[in-house]
């Protein structure tokens, strides 16, 4: 008799055990699934990509038209923001190095910061704004739409029509944007310091002393950094894209995109600083 009165009190706290895990599984598996999703479909891009057969006449002319979005889109924002920063950065430092007469330290001091952390996160925030919100609008209302269950009853996989070719276009143009904005902000901010006798230095004596200050490492990182902000702002966009649902608007997806893409631009700048 006290076996069988024990028995109903032990079944009932397995069965407290159980729904505490569950509801602990519950909860991690939708804190970090959308970063499982995001890493899969970075493995699909990059498995994918250099494939001849992924890159059909439909997949082509999609990537043309976002590459020509994401760069023609953000190339004035761009241009106007490395204006902003080389008057504001590099004015201000030739300025004051030219005080000390200490000018051939701005070659280190533009690699370290202007180059390395502040470059990707405004060119990432530029794509992100420009071209990612729009990435994540188009694929929801695909997908809202029908268009993607009537691509994959076609036999077409959506992965490479609608993913790939935008994470690809926007890696691509993150890093073309990149460039410009470095070239630009020098530019503008030696040509601003010539005009108003903070410095003696020549366009070409600032490109020189930049190159000759960049290590190695620095023609690595840079590129990685743009190309994979670009791409996870093109993942992070069309998978909030993909994963709307009835209901579903632009009060919700659009700055739900905008979140993702910020933390991801965060989380690449911040990965790969640490690894320099």
């Amino acid at each position: 008799m006290m076996a069988a009165a024990a028995g109903p009190p032990r079944a009932v706290a397995i069965e407290r055990i159980r729904g505490a895990l569950a509801a602990l599984g519950r909860t991690s598996r939708g804190l970090f699934e959308p970063a499982l999703m995001i890493c899969a479909l970075a493995f699909g891009v990059l498995r994918e990509a250099p494939l001849i057969s992924s890159w059909r006449r439909p997949v082509r002319a999609e990537f043309r038209r976002a590459l020509r979005q994401a760069v023609a889109g953000g190339l004035i924002t761009t241009m106007v923001a490395a204006t902003l920063v080389g008057i504001a950065m590099i004015d201000q430092a030739l300025l004051w190095l030219g005080e000390v007469g200490e000018e051939r330290l701005i070659g280190g001091i533009l690699i370290t910061i202007l180059v390395r952390e502040v470059t990707p996160v405004i060119v990432g925030l530029i794509v992100l704004g420009r071209s990612g919100i729009a990435a994540a609008a188009e694929t929801a209302t695909l997908q809202l739409g029908g268009q993607i269950d009537t691509l994959t009853a076609q036999g077409i996989d959506p992965f490479l029509v609608v993913v790939l070719p935008r994470a690809l276009a926007l890696a691509l143009g993150c890093y073309t944007l990149g460039t410009v904005f470095v070239m630009v902000a020098m530019g503008i901010g030696v040509i601003v310091a010539n005009l108003t006798g903070g410095a003696a230095m020549s366009l070409g004596e600032l490109f020189a002393t930049v190159l000759g200050a960049m290590k190695v490492a620095d023609f690595i990182i840079f590129p990685a950094k743009m190309l994979a902000i670009g791409l996870l702002i093109g993942l992070t966009s069309t998978l909030t894209g993909l994963t709307a649902r009835t209901g579903d608007d632009a009060r919700r997806l659009l700055p739900r995109a905008f979140v993702r893409g910020t933390l991801a631009i965060m989380l690449v700048t911040v990965t790969l600083s640490l690894a320099l």
